[in-house]
């Protein structure tokens, strides 16, 4: 027979929710995140057991847990012994809040001048999408967000842009500025030789048609990468913003 310790039983340096006000809730393993949400194991199984088999049942497939609660619906979870209706409510309720933070994007004529509101303006249309999208975020003189383009979808793993679909697409709706952008499915946010190819050709392109492209964002599982502070591309082929 296995025992399994309540969370009343461990050390209060050990409890999910005594570590969070101490610690800040980035010191939480993804187990005890689900454990607060829980509040209380089942059939002597710890919150953050029933948190951990979760996770477990869900990345049973060899998926991404994480991924796969994103989309998970309430049969899935009232699968998973120990979660009754209740509790799999208060897991869907709080998916659904994350989303919904993340969707809370700047709207038109805000100002965009720092990668992490760019990367909040995309986030609906690129951050947890299964296929590679590329977008372009328009801006006038100002860095003032005029509005948003999906340029091309792929697949799971590349996308197709072609730098003249790209400009022809800014000059058409009235840009002065850009931002470009695309996701990466696998969560990595690492550029990929392509992408440096490419944001090297629009650069140079961008020069000649005097239409700064102010950086180029990788979104994924949450994060984004800006080329612009991780490259020396810029300093190669300067915009003039």
């Amino acid at each position: 027979m296995t025992y399994n310790l309540r969370i009343i039983d461990l050390p209060p340096t050990e409890r999910p929710r005594e570590r969070l006000m101490a610690q800040g809730v980035k010191s939480l393993s993804n187990g005890e995140l689900l454990a607060i949400l829980l509040g209380t194991g089942q059939g002597g199984v710890s919150a953050v057991g029933l948190g951990q088999t979760i996770l477990q049942t869900l990345g049973a497939d060899q998926r991404d847990p994480l991924a796969t609660l994103r989309e998970v619906s309430i049969h899935e979870l009232t699968q998973v012994s120990g979660v009754g209706p209740a509790k799999a409510c208060t897991i869907l309720a709080a998916v659904e809040l994350g989303k919904r933070v993340l969707a809370a994007a700047p709207t038109e004529k805000t100002v965009i001048d720092d990668p992490a509101i760019a990367a909040a303006v995309l986030s609906t249309d690129l951050m947890w999408q299964a296929q590679e999208r590329f977008a372009i975020l328009l801006l006038d003189v100002k860095h003032r967000l005029i509005g948003t383009r999906i340029i091309s979808i792929g697949t799971a793993t590349e996308t197709l842009a072609h730098p003249r679909e790209i400009f022809r697409e800014i000059i058409r709706q009235g840009g002065l500025r850009a931002i470009i952008a695309h996701n990466h499915p696998s969560g990595s946010l690492d550029p990929s030789p392509e992408d440096i190819a490419l944001t090297r050709q629009l650069l140079a392109g961008a020069q000649l048609l005097a239409i700064p492209l102010l950086d180029h964002l990788i979104l994924g599982n949450g994060g984004f990468t800006s080329l612009r502070q991780t490259t020396t591309l810029w300093q190669e082929i300067p915009q003039g913003d």
